[in-house]
């Protein structure tokens, strides 16, 4: 049940959104906040102006377990253009040529790909939004300013070679937390020869969601009525979103020791892990982490 006042309604849960190209992340939060009339929310996974695509939107509580949706493996759908570079390593940015296209074709591509499945190590781009010193990179890029960054290992699980159309390479990518799609696209078009940078980016694959389970803003905007009824139920429960934590059901003390910040003892396990906590309801209360010893400590909690 939600509860209504001047300050928004207190709903908690995760909308899908399928982010349309040319609004940042934080822009198109906001419109979902006001939409859902909601007195918190946050997105995970940020998305570039120019992506589209999957975009979770976290609302009252389930803002808590944002920072755990950030694990999750991802997919998308990249178009690159060969032949120019960009020091954004997208469509925005200031576009240079940088080598010739001529052979390159299916079969250099094709040969190329392998290199880059598996564990490998990208040096972050300046455009982004890790921090040097308490600054965000793309600050300092806007300054002209460029700094060292350190290489870091990322997972490139599939790297489907979907057409060649002129210069226009299309790839389909599944690939784990904290790959940069700009940087593969550019290591790519430096391997053929010819450099390459990012004209369209489409997040298709989120965990274990895809398009299919989304909805475009449009949508939202059509269902939206005095009664939220329609919009509410296209909530999903936070627990939904996490589908690679086991989980734990407690019974009433459990519950009320969890709550009040106590470990419990629940079983033995062979590592430590994160769990799902239900109480005594089935209803979930947040996020723990367990012990060797069989303990569960709780750890983001919605109380």
């Amino acid at each position: 049940m939600s509860r209504r006042n001047r300050k928004g309604r207190d709903i908690n849960g995760v909308i899908l959104l399928d982010k349309a190209s040319g609004n940042s992340s934080n822009f198109v939060l906001q419109q979902v906040k006001r939409l859902f009339f909601a007195k918190k929310a946050g997105h995970t996974g940020s998305l570039d102006p120019l992506a589209s695509g999957l975009l979770p939107i976290c609302l009252g509580q389930a803002t808590k377990v944002a920072q755990f949706l950030l694990d999750d493996d991802k997919r998308y759908f990249v178009r690159g253009k060969l032949g120019q570079i960009s020091d954004t390593g997208d469509a925005e940015g200031e576009i240079t040529d940088f080598g010739p296209t001529v052979g390159v074709n299916e079969s250099s591509v094709a040969s190329v790909l392998p290199e880059f499945l598996g564990n490998i190590k990208q040096v972050p781009p300046m455009y982004s939004a890790l921090k040097r010193d308490g600054k965000p990179l793309y600050e300092l890029a806007r300054q002209g300013i460029e700094v060292e960054r350190e290489a870091r290992p990322v997972t490139i699980h599939e790297i489907n070679f979907l057409s060649l159309e002129g210069d226009v390479l299309s790839l389909d990518v599944a690939c784990s937390k904290g790959t940069y799609i700009r940087t593969l696209v550019e290591d790519i078009g430096k391997l053929l020869g010819c450099g390459a940078h990012v004209i369209e980016l489409r997040r298709t694959g989120f965990a274990h969601f895809d398009l299919t389970h989304s909805v475009t803003f449009e949508k939202l905007e059509a269902l939206k009525s005095d009664d939220f009824e329609a919009l509410d139920a296209l909530i999903l429960g936070a627990d939904t979103m996490l589908p690679n934590f086991d989980s734990v059901f407690l019974s009433a003390e459990q519950t009320s020791d969890i709550k009040l910040g106590r470990k419990i003892y629940y079983g033995d396990y062979t590592e430590v892990q994160k769990l799902k906590l239900f109480d005594e309801n089935q209803q979930f209360l947040g996020i723990g982490e367990n012990s060797i010893e069989g303990e569960v400590l709780p750890k983001r909690l919605f109380v």
